[in-house]
């Protein structure tokens, strides 16, 4: 099992999860917007909604 296998395996697990993943990208942007007091909170929603869709993207692959 190669790098790639492993790649592969984890698209799909997350690709079958996506409704979690998003889930904690949320949970994790909260916390990091929290942790800065909300000053970057434009970024980091930009940076979470790019990051759900990705994974919204690993279905279509």
């Amino acid at each position: 099992m190669g790098i790639g296998d492993f790649v592969d395996k984890a698209k799909d697990l997350a690709a079958e999860h996506e409704d979690k993943v998003s889930d904690g990208i949320d949970k994790v942007a909260d916390m990091v917007d929290d942790k800065t007091g909300g000053k970057y909170s434009d970024q980091i929603d930009q940076g979470a909604d790019k990051a759900k869709d990705l994974v919204e993207d690993l279905d279509n692959d």
